[in-house]
């Protein structure tokens, strides 16, 4: 297999640090295992964030994601996990990483976590007549 999951997250410079702008990225087909039962978890992840020097790139973000496949995890443990290991590669100004986990047992779950550099002030929204 000419790819392999890995823990690597690699990033690239932000080719416009003196601007906030939004960075969307959508995970369709993200999974883990339930670490009760081994039956396998699916959920969408999207990362939103504001880059400050560094941005993520997009194949180590997938084989990251992928390193979760056979991994046990609640959901509320790995997403904060996901998030805290994407702020650590980049610490951007603002990032927010929400899952939507499909139905188990008639229960979906959504988990939103966010994170919010010390320094950096949210803009006002434009609001257009």
């Amino acid at each position: 297999m000419p790819s392999q999951p890995s823990k690597d997250l690699e990033t690239f410079a932000n080719p416009q640090p003196e601007r906030d702008y939004t960075i969307r990225i959508r995970v369709p087909e993200f999974t883990c295992l339930c670490p009760k039962t081994g039956q396998p978890d699916f959920a969408e992840l999207t990362l939103e964030y504001v880059p400050e020097a560094l941005c993520v790139e997009l194949k180590s973000l997938k084989l990251y994601v992928w390193s979760y496949r056979d991994q046990g995890a609640f959901h509320e443990a790995v997403t904060n996990q996901m998030l805290a290991d994407l702020v650590s590669a980049i610490e951007p100004r603002f990032m927010r990483l929400t899952a939507e986990f499909n139905v188990r047992g008639g229960i979906y779950t959504t988990v939103v976590a966010e994170h919010r550099a010390a320094t950096w002030q949210a803009p006002q929204p434009v609001h257009l007549p």
